[in-house]
Formats: structure tokens, sequence, C-alpha cells
């Protein structure tokens, strides 16, 4: 697909203030997914700090909205529609990219899609479609940006995993999967990368984050989706990866009970997947019926919104309530698997 070009909507200049000195003065940055949630915040954020934009997804229309945006905050913006599953458009978008600025700073591996249903009820090829974006689309970046991070000897590849990298999620056995396999991904390019030090992989591990994508994802459960209280709020996520563009890190974790929940899984990883499961089956149980739908897996989604609108529709105490419980939940599972550990004997022969 060919590029669209975004000039500023004015000259005057939206460089960095000086308490941002260490920042790349314009840094070019690739984004993928840009079209709504994560990535349409993750946009703005940079536009509003003076970043040159090439901005990927697989709609043009709903890239271009959100170009026009970026550009009247001063940002010069590429648009380059692209599906990350297909290697070579992905190559493309990388030389694009070098075409119109010459550079790439920073490379924001941002796709990410679900198909929600017990496993072996959910289409094979929903489960393939889930991992080719959410992994194979990652790793369909990085070895396209690689190349002229090596050459230059410095960059920063972005890699949008999630909690659900740590913790597995019963009824999306693909996106644990996928999610499970990015993380292990990611941990190999840093040791490959090690003699470079200036060119960074750092992940980014938020939990539930109040984005259209439950209600645009593939839903096989035949019930309505609704995600848990405590929702991250996507603009925090994009003043992360901006954070992490000037100073990276490898690993960030984002929303209540991250860590919790992670440790709870270490110590006691079939606990921790028995309560996973509960919960989700609860929750559906309690659900409205809804139709089957394979969502945004194979086409895009209409709707382009940052904010998914879940948060707003909960009172914060309850919202609030219901995270603490949750937290207080996984650091029993935690405290309960510590303990079993404590307590365990060398089997005898």
């Amino acid at each position: 697909m060919s590029s669209l070009d975004f000039p500023p909507a004015s000259s005057t200049s939206t460089a960095p203030s000086s308490s941002n000195a260490s920042y790349v003065l314009s840094p070019v940055v690739v984004l993928t997914g840009a079209s709504s949630g994560i990535g349409r915040a993750t946009a703005l954020a940079f536009a509003a700090e003076g970043a040159d934009l090439v901005l990927a997804a697989r709609e043009r229309e709903a890239l271009e909205v959100v170009a026009a945006e970026c550009s009247e905050a001063g940002a010069r913006v590429l648009v380059h529609p692209t599906d990350v599953t297909d290697a070579a458009a992905v190559k493309r978008l990388a030389e694009a990219a070098m075409e119109r600025f010459g550079q790439i700073d920073v490379w924001i591996n941002n796709v990410g899609v679900g198909a929600i249903g017990l496993f072996d009820q959910t289409p094979i090829d929903a489960h393939r479609r889930v991992v080719e974006a959410n992994l194979l689309g990652h790793m369909n970046g990085a070895h396209a940006v690689l190349p002229h991070f090596r050459a230059r000897g410095c960059g920063t590849l972005i890699n949008m995993i999630s909690v659900g990298g740590w913790v597995s999620s019963p009824y999306a056995a693909a996106y644990s999967a996928s999610k499970f396999g990015l993380r292990g991904f990611s941990e190999a390019l840093r040791a490959e990368l090690a003699e470079l030090p200036g060119v960074r992989v750092c992940d980014v591990y938020p939990t539930f984050v109040d984005t259209p994508g439950v209600t645009h994802g593939a839903n096989y459960s035949g019930h309505r989706l609704s995600p848990p209280p405590g929702l991250v709020d996507p603009r925090r996520v994009a003043k992360v990866l901006l954070s992490l563009s000037r100073r990276p890190r490898a690993s960030t974790y984002l929303g209540a009970g991250a860590r919790a929940g992670i440790w709870a899984h270490a110590l006691a990883p079939n606990l921790m997947a028995r309560l996973m499961r509960w919960a989700t089956e609860r929750a559906l149980k309690s659900a409205e019926p809804r139709p089957q739908t394979d969502g945004n897996l194979f086409t895009p989604s209409r709707g382009h919104a940052i904010d998914g609108g879940f948060a707003a529709s909960r009172p914060d105490h309850q919202a609030a309530a219901s995270v603490g419980i949750a937290v207080t939940a996984m650091g029993a599972v935690a405290l309960a698997g510590w303990w079993a550990l404590r307590r365990r004997r060398p089997a005898r022969c």
C-alpha cells in the first residue's frame, strides 16, 4: 500500500522543553496499531513532543484521522497502511520511514488481538491469526528495523506485551501462547544485542487497558465480554512509551495487581490458572448472550476511539473495591504457593 505524507499544520516549533534535553530532537517513531486505543493515544503523545511519526495499521481512513490530529499538534506524519502479519509489507514500512525521514529512532510494536472462547470450540484459523498478529507481527517489525539500528549503533525497540505474557488466560489460549512467546522473544533479542549498548529492547506489561479492543476482538464464547475493574487508562500507557523512548529499560509493569499476579503465578502456577479460569467462567455465566463473531481478526474494526468506555461506566469506589479484592486474592495465592514450596520434601524413590 502506498504512503501518505502529512506535513505539520503549523511551522511553530514543537521541540521538547529544556527539561527533556536528553531526548532526541524530533525522533523518528514508527508505530504499529496506531488507529485506536493505545496506538492512537501514543501517536498524539509523541506528536505533542515534536516527534516525526510513521503510523501503521490496516485501515488507511482511520490512520488519516489520527495523522490529521498529530499534524495539528505540529508533527510531521507519514501514513503507511500495513498488515503486520505480512513480513514483506512490514519491510516496506521500514523502507518508507527511511525514505521519508532518513532514520528510525524508535519502533513500537503495538498490534494486539484476541479470540475469546474454549480452545477446541474456537476456529483454528482464529488461533492462527492471533499468533500471527501478536507474535509474528512483532517479530516482523523487529526483523525490519534491527538492521537499521545495527548500522547506526542505536535505536529503541518497544514491544507491547501484557501481564498475559506471565499469567495464562483460560478461554484465550492462543493469546496466552502469543504473549508468553513474545516475552521469550524479547529476552532472546536483548541477549543477542548485548554488545550494542545503544540498541535497546523494551517490554511493556500492562494489565487490562480501557480500549475498544475488548468489544472489537473475536468472541466465540457466546456471551457479552466485559473487562474486570481497575482498568488502565490508555493515555497512561502512552506516557510510559514516551518515557521509554527517552530512558529505555527492559521491563515496565502497569496496573493494579500486575506484579502480585506475576509473583502468584510464579509461586503457584496451577492454582493461579484455576483462579483465572474460575473468574472467567463466573463472568461469562452472568453475562448477556451474544452471537459469535470474528471481530477484527481478519478485517479492521470500524471504531477507532482511544477509550473503550468501560472505566467511565463503573463507579470509582466499586472499581477500587474489586481491585483490592483481586490483589488480596493474588497475594493469598502467592503466600499459599510460598508455604507449599517451603513444606515440599524430596520425593522418595
